[in-house]
């Protein structure tokens, strides 16, 4: 018998401190290379889109991959590419930690034009607005001191 599932991942995170340096006309390049180590990871990728401050991805994990690993090696491949290509000249690195929130395959179309629509999005609501909603609609219990 194999392994089979259906788990939607939307997986958030910003850049340190929540600094706004992901420059508008650089984020593709970023975006096709996380894509390209959620491929090698045998992750299907539905959508990746963000603003200046932080990510959204939303994928479904292959069943031999661990999240807190998957997380670890966007972070730390994406930062090396960043600094090689230089595509972001002011960033740091990214926050500690993540977000990561499951969904129904249902919900898929909607994520997607969710994630898709981050620029009009943010025009009316902060990260750390929408972050506390994501946590909140979750049930994910949180400390203040971590969300600044």
């Amino acid at each position: 018998m194999s392994t089979y599932t259906q788990i939607l991942y939307q997986i958030v995170f910003s850049t340190k401190n929540r600094a706004p340096i992901l420059i508008v006309d650089q984020r593709k390049e970023l975006f096709k290379y996380i894509a390209g180590i959620l491929e090698n990871k045998k992750c299907h990728l539905y959508q990746i889109n963000g603003v200046d401050d932080h990510l959204h991805i939303l994928t479904h994990l292959h069943p031999s991959i661990a999240l807190s690993d998957l997380v670890k090696d966007i972070k730390l491949a994406s930062t090396k590419f960043i600094k090689e290509k230089g595509i972001f000249p002011d960033f740091s690195g990214w926050q500690d930690g993540y977000g990561a929130f499951t969904y129904s395959v249902d919900r898929k179309d909607i994520l997607i034009n969710y994630i898709k629509n981050q620029e009009e999005h943010h025009r009316t609501k902060t990260f750390r607005e929408e972050y506390i909603a994501l946590l909140t609609e979750h049930g994910v219990s949180y400390e203040e001191k971590y969300l600044l």
